[in-house]
């Protein structure tokens, strides 16, 4: 998401996020309300916007799935957890499933996460008999970072209802809970914003439609559906950046929070999602074209260790 500095969005009403959810073999066992931060906050032209994009280049890879394989095989689970089951607290209306239906790689170097309007398993959500399916990913219990940059080129989906993200959180969720363990979105796109992105930190006292970030849009009218882009954070000891195609558009400190715990100095997990619907998005309507998918060209860490 590309070059020129971004201007600042104005300010949303409260909306609602996703809650998290976890299989059986999940080690995590607490359902997570989140809410959609408002946009708003500093852009690239603000004052914390002067931190370099990224100083990667010199840096250890910790963790990298660039999603090679056969067509239609799996993602590689030493890496990846898929969860499964629907959302009723942020009413999205897709069932996320396991196997290759709805995430498989495509042959040619890409993760290819699908939402589909349809529900050949029968599944049942919390308005009744799922209308769509598609996938959640997570890397809990396989890896987790405390700083560095991370990073994933992507070319994200369209539509109305539609809503990709690719975030972080506290891997102690499953003993402190949320907000106390912190998430970072790294990016997240609701369809009827197709030039927009937003990037996001919840924590204690600053969670849901208080949360803390700022939104980036593309110039001249583009969409993110069109091509790839590469969405990352800097992190580090009481720092983040968030940049699109190399630009910063934010950074936040401690001095952002209003006196708020700052919970960013451990552990994190790394989420991929592909929801439809839910409050922040709105549901599909009749202009919605399925399916969508959200293409994931790689996921990389790189840390100074």
């Amino acid at each position: 998401m590309t070059v020129p500095s971004p201007q600042a969005a104005p300010r949303r009403s409260s909306k609602r996020r996703r809650t998290t959810l976890y299989t059986a073999l999940s080690l995590l066992c607490c359902s997570v309300v989140m809410t959609a931060l408002p946009a708003g906050a500093s852009a690239a032209s603000g004052p914390h916007a002067d931190a370099p994009a990224s100083a990667a280049r010199t840096m250890a890879v910790a963790f990298e799935d660039g999603f090679d394989g056969p067509a239609g095989s799996a993602v590689d689970g030493g890496k990846w957890l898929t969860e499964t089951g629907d959302n009723v607290s942020n009413h999205e209306r897709q069932y996320y499933t396991a196997g290759t239906s709805n995430a498989a790689l495509d042959g040619q170097g890409n993760l290819v996460i699908t939402a589909r309007k349809e529900n050949p398993g029968n599944y049942q959500c919390w308005y009744g008999t799922c209308e769509y399916t598609s996938s959640r990913l997570n890397t809990s219990g396989r890896f987790t970072a405390t700083y560095g940059h991370v990073e994933s080129r992507m070319k994200i989906p369209r539509g109305q209802g539609i809503w990709p993200a690719f975030w972080m959180l506290g891997a102690d969720i499953g003993s402190v809970g949320w907000p106390n363990s912190g998430e970072i979105d790294i990016m997240e796109n609701v369809g009827f914003e197709p030039g927009t992105v937003h990037g996001t930190l919840h924590g204690p006292g600053y969670s849901g439609s208080g949360g803390i970030g700022a939104a980036y849009s593309l110039p001249g009218g583009a969409a993110f559906a069109d091509d790839f882009h590469t969405f990352a954070v800097d992190w580090a000891p009481d720092s983040i950046a968030w940049s699109v195609d190399g630009t910063v558009y934010q950074r936040r400190t401690p001095a952002d929070l209003g006196g708020n715990p700052w919970v960013f100095d451990k552990p994190f997990f790394l989420i991929l999602n592909l929801a439809v619907g839910g409050y922040w998005p709105g549901d599909p309507d009749g202009s919605t074209a399925l399916p969508q998918q959200l293409v994931v060209d790689y996921v990389r860490v790189t840390t100074g260790d």
